[in-house]
């Protein structure tokens, strides 16, 4: 009987993964738009406007904070406006705005248009982030939702080492205003055909993320997991907040970093450095996610998390250290970084294994919502810590302390299996 029911569960996920590769690999295009845009290119966005325009540090990183505040209200109504629209036209719409937004930052003038272009981009970071495309993966896996979910999210890696670099390169050489529309839309032309032809119209069968129940809260599911359909009982409990708030945390250290990377890294080692220890940053998260997927459902997750926040500190700690040997600055730029896709996948896959699966998208919903309302004030602070100081010692020693507070708080895991 037991070797029965394991090849059933066998058979479940191959089929899982047989059906739905176009969708994981939809979201992977997805993903690489919109990190690409939507978070690493914040960093080259900086850096251009303190260039071109001489306005302060805190002043750009201002903006990028009211852009992901914006971006943190919407991301706790993605799973509704999938259920309305379906994540076909989702993924694809909000694609097209989040390019629209980050064309009008390349051409601003004044800083009231850099705030609006930050408002356009929010609407389209919501709908290509991790909870739009968590949530569309969960609609076609449950067996090997984890698995899926880490190979799209490679993708965010992906437009760390490709669209980033390529806005640093092609910008120097024709400037940023000219060369986003061209980025923006050689991107476009690969993502959107790819999103209308891999992910399928209509209801996958079992689909279990989009099974709705009553309004309230019900203590658990078959499997003894907790099971929520309400916003204020999912913010009274626990369970959430030890989840949300060390992510939050770890989360805004590792944002305010990479707004500033360039910054920082620009006068130590120049264009071609930067624009390496850049695609080296994304290059090891893809790494460091692709390794930890392969064993990443065997793993404690809340263990494998607070041992990425540890290892990000020490990759920042090595590059405060000694900032003029650039073999410090490259070193440190992929220690850290290998561990930024773990950061911001594993939150799924607690919120998976810790929740049960009809609340998934409002539990992704609600945690990336306080996740990235506390992020959106990393730059800010950083270029706060910047501008007062004259230097980024002290902004990257706040996010060394911000990165080992998460690393405690995420292993307080709630008490009993199935409690809130």
């Amino acid at each position: 009987m037991s070797s029965q029911i394991t090849l059933n569960h066998t058979l479940v996920e191959q089929s899982e993964l047989r059906r739905g590769w176009p969708i994981i690999l939809a979201c992977f295009f997805v993903a690489t738009f919109g990190w690409g845009f939507g978070f690493y290119g914040q960093a080259v966005y900086l850096a251009d406007l303190q260039q071109r325009l001489g306005w302060p540090a805190s002043l750009i990183a201002s903006a990028t904070t009211v852009y992901y505040l914006a971006g943190a209200v919407l991301l706790s109504q993605v799973h509704r406006a999938m259920r309305l629209v379906g994540p076909r036209l989702l993924l694809m719409t909000c694609a097209i705005v989040l390019g629209v937004g980050v064309i009008g930052v390349s051409r601003v003038t004044q800083p009231w248009q850099l705030y609006l272009c930050g408002l356009v981009m929010a609407v389209g970071w919501a709908g290509t982030s991790t909870t739009a495309i968590a949530t569309t993966l969960a609609r076609w896996f449950d067996q090997r939702r984890g698995f899926a979910i880490s190979l799209a999210l490679n993708g965010a890696s992906a437009g760390g080492f490709t669209i980033a670099p390529l806005l640093v390169q092609v910008g120097h050489r024709v400037g940023l205003a000219e060369a986003v529309p061209i980025v923006v839309c050689g991107a476009l032309l690969l993502v959107l055909p790819v999103v209308l032809v891999g992910i399928r119209r209509g209801e996958p069968d079992g689909a279990t993320i989009l099974t709705h129940a009553p309004q309230g809260t019900r203590r658990s599911d078959p499997d003894g997991l907790p099971v929520f359909t309400s916003e204020a009982a999912l913010l009274r409990s626990w369970r959430l907040w030890s989840i949300a708030l060390p992510f939050a945390l770890a989360l805004a250290a590792q944002v305010g970093f990479i707004v500033h990377q360039v910054a920082f890294l620009l006068p130590h080692l120049g264009n071609s450095g930067t624009g390496f220890a850049i695609a080296s940053t994304a290059i090891a998260a893809t790494a460091g996610r692709l390794t930890v997927a392969t064993v990443v459902d065997r793993l404690n997750q809340r263990v494998a998390s607070a041992v990425c926040f540890a290892s990000q500190a020490v990759g920042l700690g090595l590059m405060l250290a000694v900032p003029e040997q650039p073999i410090a600055l490259y070193v440190g730029s992929v220690v850290f970084g290998f561990s930024v896709g773990n950061v911001v996948t594993l939150p799924s896959l607690i919120v998976q294994r810790e929740f049960a699966a009809v609340s998934f998208g409002l539990v992704i919903g609600l945690s990336s919502m306080i996740g990235q309302a506390t992020l959106a004030f990393g730059p800010t602070l950083l270029g706060l810590a910047h501008d007062f100081t004259g230097g980024y010692g002290a902004a990257i020693g706040l996010c060394m302390m911000l990165q080992l507070i998460g690393a405690v708080i995420v292993l307080r895991s709630p008490v009993t299996p199935g409690g809130g």
